[in-house]
């Protein structure tokens, strides 16, 4: 199941069910246009051509707003920032709630659960009076997890603080929150591997909207439990550092990885992805690959024998966040990249991660307009 965020004027968060097959398809747009009306009229638009695999949308379940959420819960104009995990059979889904995208000291962080993905119960609201997104749920035995990434108040910065954490048992329900981890870090991925519990984030955000030397680090850590962290490459908690925040891991049928890191502050090789693989001896020894295009929100995964990348693809002729101005000044290079994809369409896309070659192939676009973002259970 996926669930994605549809970029309308109120957003939406919904459940899709996705199954990818091995022939030619038709754009599943059509399915929710009656539903969302022009804000998804030209999806097809400017779309690459489909691979050969066949991709199959389920109907999708709005989820927020709708009928099916607790009585008495109050949404604001955006709904986004989420997680979704099956935690004892019941679907927990956290979402982050505001008036804006942006960051606000008006946020909250809801957590409702289902058995049924149509009727939600309230499990919790967590509220700072500063913004918090980016939560993050991790199924333990009898435990369940929940990581959240604190920031400031001013809409016009990015000002990570740190991550929260919480966990919620049969016997004492929620606990209260506490900080976790190092200051400023920021969780992207959680997830269970080969019944290793892991967690993927980045320090040094504050630097992601800077032009100066950049402090990005990515950190792939083993949770043992709420407190419990150690790195999942021994003695190397940072597997990759440079221009890159938003990371995304997959373990290969072989053992080796698959990683996708968004680009976005930039490096010697230029801006946009970095595409990663590692061999199952060695898995603090990344090779990557430059890809101009940035996946923002990557989610990466096995299915089968392919690996698959759930992010956000730039709706221009090539795609490209990395538009090769090497004529201007590195600050007014990075300006001039942020003001052209302020300007474009977005969708969120499934694509074709090749290990091998660390090249990405476009497979379709999902109904969706705008900003996106996506989880996966």
């Amino acid at each position: 199941m996926l669930v994605r965020e549809v970029g309308i004027p109120l957003v939406r968060l919904t459940l899709v069910s996705l199954l990818v097959g091995c022939t030619a398809s038709e754009s599943p747009a059509a399915d929710l246009r009656g539903e969302l009306g022009d804000s998804v009229s030209d999806v097809t638009a400017d779309t690459p051509e489909v691979c050969s695999s066949t991709v199959t949308l389920g109907d999708p379940v709005f989820v927020v707003p709708s009928p099916g959420l607790p009585a008495g819960l109050e949404v604001g104009q955006a709904n986004n920032n989420l997680d979704v995990v099956v935690h004892d059979g019941r679907h927990y889904l956290a979402f982050r709630s505001a008036a804006s995208h942006f960051a606000s000291p008006d946020t909250w962080l809801y957590v409702v659960s289902s058995a049924d993905k149509s009727n939600w119960d309230f499990e919790v609201t967590l509220q700072l009076g500063a913004d918090i997104r980016e939560p993050r749920f991790l199924s333990m035995d009898d435990q369940l997890l929940l990581f959240y990434a604190v920031l400031g108040e001013n809409p016009m910065d990015f000002e990570p603080k740190g991550m929260m954490v919480t966990s919620h048992s049969e016997e004492g329900g929620w606990r209260d929150p506490e900080w976790a981890y190092l200051e400023g870090f920021i969780p992207w991925r959680a997830r269970v591997v080969n019944d290793v519990p892991q967690l993927i984030g980045y320090v040094g955000g504050e630097d992601i909207y800077d032009t100066g030397e950049s402090g990005l680090q990515v950190h792939w850590l083993k949770v043992g439990g709420a407190h419990d962290f150690t790195p999942m490459v021994p003695d190397q908690p940072v597997v990759l550092s440079g221009g890159v925040s938003e990371t995304d891991i997959a373990i290969l049928p072989d053992g080796g990885l698959a990683a996708v890191a968004r680009n976005e502050n930039g490096d010697g090789d230029g801006y946009g992805s970095k595409i990663c693989s590692a061999p199952a001896e060695s898995k603090g020894q990344w090779t990557c690959a430059h890809d101009p295009r940035k996946y923002d929100s990557p989610l990466i995964f096995v299915q089968g024998s392919r690996i698959l990348l759930v992010g956000r693809r730039n709706v221009t002729e090539t795609g490209n966040f990395d538009l090769g101005r090497t004529d201007l000044p590195a600050a007014e290079r990075f300006l001039a990249y942020q003001l052209d994809y302020w300007e474009t369409p977005k969708r969120c896309a499934l694509w074709d991660v090749d290990p091998s070659t660390l090249e990405v192939s476009h497979i379709v676009d999902l109904p969706s307009a705008g900003d996106v973002s996506s989880a996966l259970v």
